[in-house]
C-alpha cells in the first residue's frame, strides 16, 4: 500500500494513463476489472471525484460503443486524481455526460 496520499495519486494516475494508451487492445471486460481496481482504491482513500470516475467508466467499458465512451470518460482522468473535493465528483460526471451527448 502506498505511504502517502501523494503517492497513491501517483500510482494511480499511472495506472490511468497506462489504461488509455492501451485502451483500443484492451477487452470491454479487462478494461471494466482495470476501472473497477481503481474505485475500490479510490474510495478506500476517500478520492471522491476519482472513485467516481472509475465506477461510471467501469460501466461504460461494458456497454456497446465502450471504444469511444471510454477515452471521453479518461479525458477527465486527470482532474479527477488531482481532486480533493467530493463536489468535484459530481462536475466531473456531469462534463462525462456533456460529452458522451
Amino acid at each position: 500500500m502506498p505511504e502517502s496520499l501523494d503517492q497513491l495519486r501517483h500510482d494511480l494516475g499511472a495506472r490511468l494513463a497506462e489504461i488509455r494508451t492501451r485502451a483500443d487492445r484492451l477487452s470491454p471486460l479487462d478494461m471494466h476489472r482495470r476501472m473497477d481496481a481503481i474505485r475500490d482504491e479510490a474510495g478506500r482513500a476517500g478520492l471522491s471525484a476519482l472513485e467516481g470516475l472509475a465506477g461510471r467508466t467501469a460501466q461504460m467499458a461494458l456497454l456497446p460503443g465502450c471504444r469511444v465512451t471510454v477515452p471521453g470518460c479518461l479525458a477527465h482522468a486527470a482532474d479527477a486524481v488531482a481532486s480533493g473535493s467530493s463536489a468535484d465528483r459530481q462536475t466531473i460526471l456531469a462534463a462525462i455526460a456533456v460529452r458522451m451527448h
